[in-house]
């Protein structure tokens, strides 16, 4: 698996909240949904994010913006138009003075605002738990990136146009594999763009040092790894292994280790049915209780309560 695929895999939406948005000028949505990601796709019209803090963002038709939570933004026609509603936390609206919209915006199958042939929509979805984006990619993402319709060319968007008003037995299941394409497509350009900025570990892997051993780590995380034996598998000197890794990833290569395994323990808990025992053994813990502690050392709360269904 290369670097990019390694860091894109993680996106797995279940029961996404997706939308088709439709509006007529002036208009203006606050977001306070605290979701981890949302991804915006302007299919007609023009639009600006306006986050609370930081750049707002242009969008115009085939332009696409990723935000990342949980930070407050406002989706609006003209920076200056005061908002009609706001999206809290489960897709639940409201006026901005906290009265419920009571259904007054809806406009049919997951399709929402003021009349399906506004002159702006835009295509939202929206993943509602974090375990559904992997830790390091979110890492890896500002607050807000776009992607103009001149940097890339979104195939799915008469597909996604199609099946988002769709009511059909497994359409959720459709759209949520759909969210994650377009996720994937979005990001991989994204990436490969003068604008991202990669996580350190990212960019390290192009070392011949520090990417060999982060391969090795990524690889075989159960294995039981030691400075020493990273250090054979690289070809240097523990010192230099150890003085190289920190350098370009920023943590030395055990405390690296320690966030690899606990990442891939964390996608297990919420991926699987797998026992906590079978999972610890499989991200080099020798036990339950060792991958208890030290999950709930780094995530604040014990493996059961993580994999727990969020109310």
């Amino acid at each position: 698996m290369d670097a990019l695929a390694g860091l894109l895999e993680g996106p797995r939406a279940r029961g996404a909240f997706m939308i088709r948005a439709c509006f007529d000028p002036p208009w203006a949505v606050r977001v306070e949904d605290r979701a981890p990601l949302t991804v915006m796709l302007m299919v007609r019209g023009d639009a600006w994010v306006v986050p609370d803090t930081g750049e707002r963002l242009r969008l115009r038709a085939g332009d696409l913006a990723i935000a990342r939570g949980p930070d407050p933004y406002t989706c609006v026609d003209d920076p200056g138009t005061e908002p009609r509603a706001v999206i809290l936390p489960g897709g639940e609206c409201g006026y901005p003075d906290g009265r419920p919209l009571n259904g007054s915006m809806d406009l049919g199958v997951r399709t929402w605002g003021d009349r399906p042939e506004g002159a702006a929509v835009l295509l939202i979805g929206t993943y509602l738990v974090r375990g559904e984006i992997g830790g390091r990619l979110l890492d890896a993402l500002p607050p807000l990136l776009s992607l103009t319709s001149e940097q890339w060319d979104c195939p799915l968007t008469p597909l996604l146009m199609a099946e988002v008003t769709r009511d059909e037995p497994g359409q959720e299941v459709v759209l949520d594999r759909l969210l994650d394409l377009l996720v994937i497509a979005a990001l991989r350009s994204w990436f490969a763009g003068p604008s991202a900025e990669p996580p350190a570990w990212y960019r390290a892997l192009g070392d011949p040092v520090a990417g060999r051993a982060l391969r090795l780590l990524q690889a075989d995380p159960a294995h039981p790894w030691t400075v020493a034996s990273l250090a054979a598998g690289a070809g240097v000197s523990r010192a230099a292994l150890a003085r190289r890794f920190t350098e370009l990833v920023g943590e030395p290569p055990m405390a690296y280790l320690t966030g690899w395994r606990l990442a891939l323990a964390a996608d297990r808990l919420r991926d699987t049915d797998d026992t906590l025992g079978a999972i610890a053994r499989q991200v080099g813990y020798g036990s339950a209780f060792a991958l208890s502690t030290a999950f709930k050392r780094v995530y604040g709360v014990s493996p059961q309560e993580y994999r727990a269904p969020t109310a």
